[in-house]
């Protein structure tokens, strides 16, 4: 698909970038990426996807916008208030990058609805705030066979990282699950939501557009990702810390026992 004398001006610093070039940019270009919520995470997420010409952004949201949300959920402002996030986003969307196709999935992912969401996309990115939802997402791209993009926030931390559970790594094993790295979900109310403990709200600036920069990386080919490695950004100390993490042989999706 060749781009158009618009779309080469309109993306001409990725297109001189050796390492993504025209070849790069098509492929962001007849990319499909599936965002699963347009909130603190998303919203710089679906920004970025977008200035970067990502052919087809879906976004998975039931959520309306409130005014406690503007601190930090970018994508939507004063006047979006009582709108719902998908219609937000989709006209952020169309006036940031009018080439970038937006499809609205108003519903809230669950185990029983995420593989057929996920079915129709090349990648998953979640910003997702809660474990439930982590697991299903994260279980149907594996059985799905789709790339996924995961990140999380804290107070004053986030992290980050790529799962490639469906494949196999360099060594021949398979590479590590979202269980493996997470292999039980914190028992409720063990960890604080957003409204209990407070976030900072450039924070989420900045784990949404590191999910962005994985994800071109991931459909564009260049760099190190992040497959086996968790990112950790701690705020309060401005560290970027990086943890390794392998294949759990006991864990339920591609473990020794289901193989």
């Amino acid at each position: 698909m060749a781009l158009s004398p618009d779309e080469i001006e309109r993306y001409a610093r990725h297109i001189v970038l050796r390492d993504v070039g025209g070849p790069g940019q098509a492929k962001l270009t007849r990319a499909r990426v599936l965002v699963i919520g347009a909130g603190g995470l998303g919203s710089p997420l679906v920004q970025y996807l977008a200035a970067a010409g990502i052919g087809t952004i879906g976004i998975v949201d039931d959520d309306t916008v409130s005014l406690s949300n503007l601190q930090r959920q970018v994508l939507h402002g004063t006047p979006d208030l009582g709108r719902t996030k998908l219609d937000s986003a989709a006209e952020a969307v169309a006036r940031l990058n009018p080439h970038v196709s937006v499809i609205g999935h108003a519903e809230r992912l669950t185990a029983g609805n995420a593989r057929t969401l996920v079915a129709g996309y090349d990648l998953v990115a979640d910003g997702s705030d809660n474990f439930e939802t982590r697991y299903a997402v994260s279980d149907a791209c594996y059985h799905e066979g789709k790339p996924l993009v995961t990140a999380a926030l804290g107070q004053f931390d986030g992290s980050l990282t790529t799962i490639r559970a469906h494949e196999t790594g360099p060594d021949g094993m398979p590479n590590p699950t979202y269980r493996c790295l997470f292999p039980d979900r914190p028992p409720p109310g063990a960890v604080p939501t957003c409204a209990e403990a407070g976030i900072l709200g450039a924070l989420a600036g900045v784990m949404g557009s590191l999910m962005a920069m994985e994800v071109m990386r991931e459909i564009v080919g260049f760099g190190e990702g992040l497959v086996g490695r968790l990112l950790m950004v701690d705020a309060l100390s401005m560290r970027f810390e990086t943890l390794r993490y392998s294949w759990d042989e006991t864990n339920p999706l591609s473990g020794t026992s289901v193989r």
